[in-house]
């Protein structure tokens, strides 16, 4: 049985949060944040905007493209650090606002790589014949969990949502592979500290020490993300008898573009086959790649036969790829 891409779909908030507007929040400047990251703006949630919001949008576009109706869903996959509530799991309320009455529901948490995450538990799903028809969502408000206060890390993340429905097929456009990887001894790099057992929302220490947002050692993290996302790649291509020249685009993970930079010298593929927008949008954590898959879909940049190469990372550490037969 195959799998397959049948539509793919994306929402942004309206908002557009530029750098210059950034030096007027923090001690930083245009050149500083582009310098070290490729960054130029990003998109922020404005009030009564939640991920479930973005969430719902994003998939009501993938299905509208695929032609299914969202009683057809049997399983509703959501990526997300940043849910609507601790429970129940924003799926259940994407699935309502869908719709979707005949679809299990759940979130999936692996931070920036909760996409390729939910795209393997998905591939599971549909090749052992336990479902036909899946919903992946990533979605992230971000700006929530984010220190307003930290130069460091405040420049970097925005907010949004991508999404893809999976369908199993006996044709062709098939996800040929899809591989995750979890390396724990570093959770504590990149994690938010705060809201839940350790340190719960309702101390004040949680609060007085500002637990609740995002906390980064990014020298670090860089190092780990440029290895990990080469080695998740490298797995893709063997295991489907590839080489990097195979690649007809490389969509990584949109975190920084120095990392992205290096991930693609590593494997050796060419800007004119490297995806970039987080420009744009900055890092939407596990909805950056759907976010960038739909604009390549919808922009006509991918042609039947083109081999697409994802591949992700984040906190925990987890990271992984998925490689697809377009």
């Amino acid at each position: 049985m195959n799998v397959r891409i049948t539509g793919t779909g994306s929402a942004l908030p309206g908002k557009i949060l530029t750098n210059a507007e950034l030096e007027r929040l923090v001690d930083t400047s245009d050149e500083w944040i582009t310098t070290r990251t490729g960054i130029k703006e990003r998109r922020i949630a404005a009030e009564g905007e939640y991920t479930s919001t973005f969430a719902a949008e994003a998939g009501r576009r993938a299905l509208e493209m695929a032609g299914v109706k969202p009683e057809e869903i049997d399983l509703i996959i959501l990526s997300t650090v940043t849910p609507d509530f601790p429970f129940p799991s924003t799926a259940c309320i994407v699935q309502d606002i869908l719709g979707a009455t005949n679809a299990t529901a759940f979130d999936l948490s692996a931070a920036c790589s909760g996409f390729i995450f939910g795209m393997s538990v998905a591939e599971k799903y549909l090749r052992s014949g336990a479902a036909r028809k899946i919903l992946i969502i990533g979605s992230e408000v971000l700006s929530r969990i984010v220190d307003w206060q930290d130069r460091n890390t405040c420049v970097l993340f925005g907010d949004g949502a991508g999404a893809v429905v999976l369908e199993a097929s006996e044709g062709a456009h098939s996800l040929l592979s899809t591989h995750t990887f979890s390396n724990g001894s570093y959770w504590n790099l990149l994690y938010q500290p705060g809201s839940g057992s350790r340190n719960p929302a309702t101390d004040s220490h949680t609060i007085d020490e500002r637990k609740l947002y995002v906390t980064m050692e990014g020298n670090d993290v860089f190092k780990h993300a440029v290895r990990a996302m080469e080695e998740a790649a490298v797995k893709a291509l063997d295991a489907n008898g590839l080489s990097p020249s195979d690649i007809s685009l490389l969509i990584p993970h949109q975190a920084n573009r120095r990392i992205i930079d290096a991930t693609a010298k590593r494997l050796g593929v060419d800007s004119e086959r490297l995806f970039t927008n987080l420009q744009h949008y900055g890092n939407t954590s596990s909805a950056s790649i759907p976010i960038a898959l739909d604009e390549v879909n919808r922009q006509g940049l991918l042609k039947p036969g083109n081999k697409l190469l994802m591949v992700a990372f984040g906190g925990g550490f987890a990271y992984g790829s998925a490689l697809v037969n377009w």
